[in-house]
């Protein structure tokens, strides 16, 4: 007859052992997939965010690639921001974001890199360059895998347009996102480097060399949205709505993004 009593005190001590997590559960922050470039400037808003009083965002950086797939398998992303938009075309035409909410507020620019402790190689990046002549017997050039990471896609045009891909593709050393990418080149472990603006200015392991012309390839933009399982979330509309709205702009100039007028 006691055995009732005791498993509602039972049941009574499990929830208010759960209360807790609960709470704490309810103040975590948005998910954001956020492309690896956009990892400086990111992290730098959501410390503003969180110093506001907000809950602190929850970031995953990788390729846009990756993260657009890992979408697509279910991962609880509640904002995406990808360096192209193929990958945002990609998880839209899957219905996994509110279309609605997707704009592309930055801009970026493709860059040639060498290790900084090294000579830089003199190199004019126009449809006369010889990249082979630069790269010597055995160097090879770093930058995204173009199957399938933006850098490398935008890095695959430039030098499409160059004429230089047939001759350049078997010596690139692929990369999985374009900090891999930096990385290679600040071990020197690549001679050289395709990455974008914003990264060779975040590293002292590398200089860069040239820009390339934007006619080569083409725009570099950054589309962020909701994604449609935070449709009704308020905390991920705030925060999306702060990082692609005029508070952010400094944070962006500040890293060394390009502003898009909508």
């Amino acid at each position: 007859m006691r055995r009732r009593p005791l498993l509602a005190a039972a049941a009574a001590l499990l929830l208010s052992a759960a209360q807790p997590a609960m709470a704490q559960g309810a103040a975590e922050g948005p998910v954001v997939f956020a492309a690896a470039s956009l990892t400086d400037a990111m992290r730098a808003l959501g410390e503003t965010w969180r110093a506001r009083g907000n809950p602190a965002p929850r970031f995953s950086f990788a390729a846009s690639s990756a993260l657009a797939r890992q979408m697509e398998q279910g991962a609880p992303a509640d904002i995406f921001a990808s360096a192209d938009e193929p990958w945002m075309d990609y998880v839209q035409q899957r219905q996994l974001i509110v279309e609605a909410t997707r704009s592309s507020p930055l801009a970026n620019a493709l860059v040639l890199i060498a290790p900084a402790d090294r000579p830089a190689p003199a190199i004019t990046l126009d449809r006369n360059t010889d990249f082979l002549a630069v790269l010597g017997a055995d160097g090879r050039i770093a930058t995204g895998d173009p199957s399938n990471v933006p850098v490398g896609k935008y890095a695959q045009a430039a030098l499409s347009w160059m004429g230089q891909w047939e001759k350049v593709s078997p010596r690139l050393a692929r990369a999985d996102n374009v900090r891999s990418a930096l990385l290679l080149v600040e071990r020197g472990e690549a001679p050289l480097g395709i990455v974008y603006a914003t990264d060779a200015a975040a590293s002292k392991g590398v200089r860069v060399v040239a820009t390339f012309p934007p006619e080569s390839h083409p725009p570099v933009t950054y589309p962020f949205a909701l994604a449609r399982r935070a449709a009704d979330d308020q905390a991920a509309k705030g925060f999306l709505a702060f990082i692609t709205g005029p508070e952010a702009t400094a944070t962006y100039q500040r890293f060394g993004f390009g502003l898009r007028t909508p």
